[in-house]
């Protein structure tokens, strides 16, 4: 049976050239020979609104040659790339997902997430998810001139940089999933398999939930860790992606 793949967080941007190619290359070469791809949310380092980038941009493109070729192509937003809508769907052919989305795998229900919702001890960072995910907030913001949208992106980046490298001084474990949420999530859907992206930290985690055996996997970011999980014939298998 041909492999399904899981990805997240290659935050695309043009600053970063090698990376785009890669991801295409990635599109191309391996999701080519996939029953499916999911990519996890923060495709792109920032997404200001579908209006903003052409329909002819190189991953857009990549992406609709790759389902019409017949592989479903499923797309998560992350917290990058919130503003990811019809449009985009529209372009690339893909199927824009919920957060959380529960699939079924082989006979089993696996719990798709980004991740950001599984980190609730950043109480800031769960106060500033709920307002940019307010549909008034957001038409607010998709009115603003594309210039006025970029500016307020840049700033953004630069306020969340520095609010990392405050936390990553202080208490780094603010940034990382909350195990009891974690448990709640996937009790209250009734799957005993998560798979999210967005900490950057790419693990298998094994643990118990009311007795039973559960698993967590976590998948890393392109920059430094390149990691694609690839599920196939029951088994799931946390890899590095050839550079």
């Amino acid at each position: 049976m041909k492999p399904t793949l899981f990805l997240s967080d290659m935050h695309l941007d043009p600053s970063r050239p090698d990376m785009i190619q890669l991801f295409i290359r990635f599109l191309m070469e391996h999701g080519s020979r996939a029953r499916e791809v999911y990519l996890l949310g923060d495709i792109f380092e920032a997404w200001i609104g579908d209006d903003a980038v052409p329909a002819d941009h190189p991953v857009l493109k990549a992406m609709r040659q790759l389902s019409d070729s017949g592989v479903p192509v499923f797309v998560m937003r992350g917290n990058r790339d919130f503003l990811l809508g019809d449009a985009f769907a529209e372009t690339t052919g893909a199927t824009l997902l919920d957060d959380p989305t529960a699939i079924e795998l082989d006979g089993e229900t696996v719990l798709l997430m980004h991740g950001d919702l599984l980190c609730t001890d950043d109480v800031e960072y769960q106060q500033f998810r709920a307002m940019v995910n307010d549909p008034r907030w957001q038409a607010g913001f998709l009115a603003k001139s594309i210039p006025e949208r970029l500016e307020l992106a840049k700033q953004a980046r630069s306020e969340s940089s520095s609010r990392n490298t405050q936390l990553a001084g202080e208490r780094q474990e603010i940034m990382d999933v909350t195990p009891q949420t974690v448990i709640d999530t996937m009790r209250a859907h009734g799957v005993r398999r998560l798979i999210h992206g967005h900490t950057h930290r790419p693990d298998i985690h094994h643990f118990e939930i009311d007795g039973e055996p559960a698993v967590r996997i976590v998948l890393g970011d392109w920059f430094d860790q390149g990691s694609v999980l690839v599920y196939q014939d029951g088994d799931y298998d946390l890899q590095t992606v050839d550079g």
